[in-house]
C-alpha cells in the first residue's frame, strides 16, 4: 500500500455498547501498528476527547479482548460533545496529540457527533457500525446484531419450554429500539405465533385472528415476540387487552431487556468487527473521510456518514411473509 493518509489516529466507542466492539477495537489498533500509524485509545467516547483521557495503544493493548463483550475503552452519550464548546475543547485535545483521524465505533449518535465534529473542525472521521439493532444504513449487518439476536434466541426457547409445560401464552419483548429486525428475525428462528414490529402497521384484531387461528389447529401455547418499539401498544397492555379477549388464556409477560447487550460475541460478530476494524484505518490510510466502514454482500463498503444516519436498512418483507405462513 502506498505512503499513508494519515500518521496518527484515535479510536473510541460510544453509545450502547454492543458485542464485538472490543473485537473491532483491536483489528483497529493491530492494523494501525502493523501499517506503522500511531493509535490512541479515548475512554469513555466523546467524553474522554473532551476531558483528554487518552491512551497509547499498541498490540499488546487489545490481548484476549476478541472473545470479550462490551468495551474496555467503556462508552458514554456525552451531552458536553452536542455544545460548540465541547466540541472545541475536543479538538483542541487533538491537536495536543498530534490527532488527525478519529474512528468512530457505535451507532447513528455517535456518527452525527462525529460528522459535525469533522465539518467543524475538519478531523478526519470515518465510523464502524457497532449497534445490536442493525438499523444502520450501508451494512449488511452491524456489529452486536448477531450476537444480541443468538442471545434472544436462546431465551425464547427456553420460554417455549415452560410456555409448552403449562399451557401458557407468552409476550415477549426484544430490544432493538425503534426497529424490528431482533424482533423479527427471533420470532422467526423460535416459531412465534406473531411477531409485532414497528415497521408495520398492527392491529389487535390481526393479533387476535392468529390466536382463534391457532386453537383450531390444536396449539395449546403460543409465543409473541414484540420489538420494544412497537407502536401499537407496550407489551404489558397488548398482554391485558389479550386476556380480555380470551379470558380463559394463562399468559404471562416476558422481557428480555439488557441481556441482549452484553455477552461474548459470536463467532459471527468477531469476523465482522475484525474485517471492519481493518476496513477503518485502511479506508483513512486511502483518504476516505466522513464515511462508515460497512460489509455489503461481503465486501467492505464505505458509505457517507450521512446516508448511514438519514437512511435505514428496511425490513426483509419475504422474512414477514415467511413468519406468518410457518407459525400456523
Amino acid at each position: 500500500m502506498k505512503e499513508s493518509a494519515v500518521k496518527k489516529i484515535a479510536v473510541l466507542t460510544s453509545g450502547g455498547d454492543s458485542p464485538g466492539m472490543n473485537a473491532a477495537l483491536r483489528a483497529v489498533v493491530r492494523t494501525a501498528n502493523y501499517y506503522n500509524i500511531e493509535c490512541y485509545g479515548v475512554r469513555e467516547g466523546y467524553n474522554g476527547l473532551i476531558h483528554d483521557d487518552f491512551l497509547k495503544m499498541g498490540p499488546r493493548s487489545v490481548k484476549n479482548i476478541i472473545n470479550q463483550g462490551g468495551t474496555i475503552l467503556k462508552s458514554a452519550r456525552s451531552k458536553e460533545f452536542m455544545t460548540k464548546e465541547g466540541r472545541q475543547k475536543a479538538y483542541d485535545n487533538c491537536v495536543r496529540y498530534g490527532i488527525e483521524a478519529l474512528v468512530c465505533i457505535g451507532g447513528d449518535g455517535t456518527f452525527t457527533g462525529a460528522k459535525i465534529f469533522n465539518e467543524e473542525f475538519g478531523i478526519k472521521v470515518i465510523g464502524v457500525p457497532g449497534t445490536i439493532d442493525n438499523d444502520i444504513f450501508g451494512t449488511d449487518n452491524t456489529i452486536g446484531f448477531d450476537t444480541a439476536l443468538n442471545t434472544a434466541m436462546d431465551a425464547i426457547d427456553k420460554i417455549r419450554d415452560t410456555a409448552t409445560s403449562h399451557n401458557r401464552v407468552f409476550f415477549v419483548e426484544v430490544m432493538g429500539r425503534d426497529a424490528g429486525f431482533i424482533a423479527l428475525n427471533s420470532g422467526l428462528a423460535t416459531g412465534a405465533l406473531d411477531i409485532l414490529i414497528p415497521e408495520r402497521k398492527d392491529s389487535m384484531e390481526e393479533l387476535f385472528t392468529n390466536f382463534r387461528n391457532a386453537e383450531k389447529t390444536g396449539k395449546s401455547s403460543s409465543i409473541v415476540v414484540v420489538a420494544e418499539g412497537e407502536k401499537l401498544a407496550n407489551i404489558y397492555e397488548l398482554a391485558e387487552q389479550t386476556k380480555k379477549e380470551f379470558p380463559d388464556y394463562d399468559i404471562r409477560v416476558a422481557i428480555l431487556g439488557h441481556i441482549q447487550r452484553g455477552g461474548s460475541p459470536s463467532c459471527a460478530d468477531r469476523v465482522l468487527a475484525s474485517r471492519l476494524g481493518f476496513g477503518a484505518v485502511t479506508g483513512l490510510m486511502v483518504g476516505e473521510n466522513n464515511v462508515m466502514a460497512g460489509m455489503r454482500s461481503n465486501e467492505i463498503v464505505y458509505t457517507p456518514i450521512e446516508d448511514a444516519i438519514k437512511k435505514h436498512n428496511e425490513i426483509n418483507k419475504d422474512l414477514l411473509l415467511i413468519s406468518e405462513i410457518l407459525a400456523i
